[in-house]
């Protein structure tokens, strides 16, 4: 299986890019009445943090916010006050999300725009490591690519009971990030063909491009860029922002 869109060339580091954040979830097991993007992260929502910092990424043409229906809080933030803030309605999975945030992109830009898909959860991310991949991208003349990091750790497999099967090979293995980088109407082609066959698939919008007959570039993540998914997850999020705060000196870059 495979696009009707080909592989054009190499960009320049000028070229426009857009973002694509999904926060429509609930995020419920960071517990609280507050879906955990509205959450208060060092002073500020983990949402707000999340799109100013990615703002803040040169040559960034627009940031889509994928909010669920009748969200109450999205308003408060006034992000929209910044003309490059767009905001659309999800559906009921992230896939169907960032289907919804590349609409938005493509009632915005060509088919072949350059379009990120970050989550709001990953408010840590480094400027660096964004760029490292634009570059990588734009200079393999890679389909797309992630950033991810190397597993390190030795991985068990289970059985329903939490009691080992065996001992995986970790070599090789890798556990992906965001952002996930690809052309805007690549991208929608693919994980629109990949929930007609086989949503369950869907893991994150490489394996759409995967399953599309494509093969992402994975480029490492050198900085902090951990999910913020549990409790544990905030307190050390939250200690590395404070410490930045008082130092004065970045802890990612």
């Amino acid at each position: 299986m495979s696009s009707s869109f080909m592989p054009v060339s190499a960009s320049t580091l000028d070229t426009p890019l857009w973002f694509v954040v999904p926060a429509a979830g609930s995020g419920q097991r960071m517990g609280g009445e507050l879906a955990k993007q509205y959450q208060v992260l060092d002073g500020v929502t983990m949402l707000e943090r999340t799109i100013r910092k990615l703002l803040s990424v040169p040559c960034v043409a627009g940031v889509v916010c994928v909010i669920a229906k009748d969200d109450p809080h999205w308003e408060a933030l006034k992000l929209e006050e910044n003309s490059r803030v767009h905001v659309t309605v999800g559906g009921d999975s992230r896939a169907e999300s960032v289907l919804a945030g590349i609409e938005c992109v493509l009632a915005h830009a060509p088919s072949d725009t350059w379009t990120m898909v970050h989550d709001a959860a990953r408010p840590l991310v480094a400027l660096d490591d964004i760029r490292r991949l634009v570059n990588a991208v734009y200079n393999s003349g890679a389909i797309g690519g992630l950033l991810a990091t190397p597993v390190h750790d030795t991985l068990k497999k289970s059985d329903d009971y939490a009691t080992v099967v065996h001992t995986l090979e970790r070599r090789d293995l890798w556990q992906a990030q965001t952002p996930q980088l690809f052309r805007g109407g690549q991208l929608h082609y693919a994980l629109n063909a990949a929930m007609k066959t086989n949503p369950e698939a869907i893991t994150d919008e490489a394996s759409a491009m995967e399953f599309d007959g494509h093969q992402p570039l994975l480029v490492e993540a050198l900085q902090p860029n951990f999910k913020i998914t549990r409790p544990v997850d905030w307190q050390l999020a939250s200690a590395l922002l404070v410490t930045e705060r008082l130092t004065g000196e970045p802890v990612v870059s």
